[in-house]
């Protein structure tokens, strides 16, 4: 493996921690932890005065920072090591894209006040955006770290196209279950439970906010990408005779990750059962994203090594 994709892999595997710590950020209440100002902090960071939300989410903001700084060096150094027509190079530009309107659409949160205690409608739908283009980002990095790893950087898709619209409708599930996720942790956040039966009267009550019974989208959806995916899974295997070592880390996650979500309803979404949480939600997405990728794209040259 180049240095090039060793340092492709790190700028992935911070960004999942940037993403973790977006969550810690979130679960904690922190979010309002700077008041309204971007990019800048309204509070002490230092010192005695210094404000625990505020140290939370200031270190958020400068990890981010630095991963636009990792990004932007793994954009040029790509440009300047692979070839016109190595997907690489350009996979990584839309990272690069990606990871600027993630900056942005977080800086909506603060300076429009969707942050804190807010349930707005507002705040729901740039929660939804804001997720949904962290699942992009981090699916392009993983596929630049990829791809930089391995001789053939230019590719055709594969001619059975029913076979590439099922997976592709599987990362469409995915991360639609992914976005109602953070709806449901937001939902988790802003009205704890005292208990599991007052949770469950909650979801089903007509006279709690919309935000709760949003979250019952959730679990619905999350069965039905589970079952989705076993479905793929298994064709895919069958018409290969085989299963591979991807598709059965695939399964392994899926089983590990209902796992951790039915210990978070029962113990009442801990923060430390969230983290989790989305910790194997990124690794299940990155594991299906590569997969997926090799399924469905076919090596059309070998690419240059670097």
């Amino acid at each position: 493996m180049s240095q090039l994709a060793r340092f492709a892999w790190a700028a992935l595997y911070w960004n999942v921690a940037v993403v973790l710590w977006g969550a810690y950020v979130r679960a904690t209440g922190s979010g309002a932890g700077c008041g309204n100002r971007w990019p800048l902090c309204d509070g002490d960071v230092v010192g005695a005065s210094a404000n625990g939300q505020t140290i939370v989410e200031f270190t958020h903001r400068i990890t981010s920072v630095v991963s636009l700084l990792i990004v932007t060096g793994l954009v040029v150094w790509c440009w300047r090591v692979t070839k016109k027509g190595d997907w690489a190079r350009y996979s990584a530009v839309l990272a690069a894209v990606l990871l600027a309107n993630e900056a942005l659409l977080g800086a909506a949160l603060v300076l429009l006040k969707h942050v804190g205690n807010d349930q707005s409608a507002g705040r729901i739908l740039f929660l939804c955006l804001h997720f949904g283009n962290t699942l992009l980002l981090l699916a392009t990095l993983s596929l630049t770290a990829a791809w930089l790893s391995n001789s053939s950087r230019s590719f055709t898709l594969i001619s059975k196209w029913r076979a590439a619209s099922s997976i592709a409708v599987g990362l469409l599930v995915t991360m639609v279950t992914g976005i109602t996720g953070a709806v449901a942790a937001l939902a988790d956040t802003l009205h704890p439970a005292t208990s599991l039966p007052s949770s469950l009267a909650q979801d089903f009550s007509s006279r709690t906010p919309v935000l709760l019974r949003l979250r019952l989208l959730h679990p619905a959806m999350a069965t039905i990408a589970t079952g989705y995916i076993l479905w793929v899974i298994w064709r895919s295997s069958s018409e290969r005779n085989r299963f591979s070592r991807s598709a059965i880390a695939l399964i392994i996650l899926l089983f590990v990750q209902v796992g951790i979500g039915m210990t978070n309803v029962l113990l009442l979404a801990p923060v430390w059962g969230q983290i989790a949480h989305l910790f194997v939600a990124d690794a299940l997405w990155i594991s299906l994203v590569l997969a997926s990728a090799d399924l469905v794209l076919e090596a059309a040259k070998e690419g240059r090594t670097t």
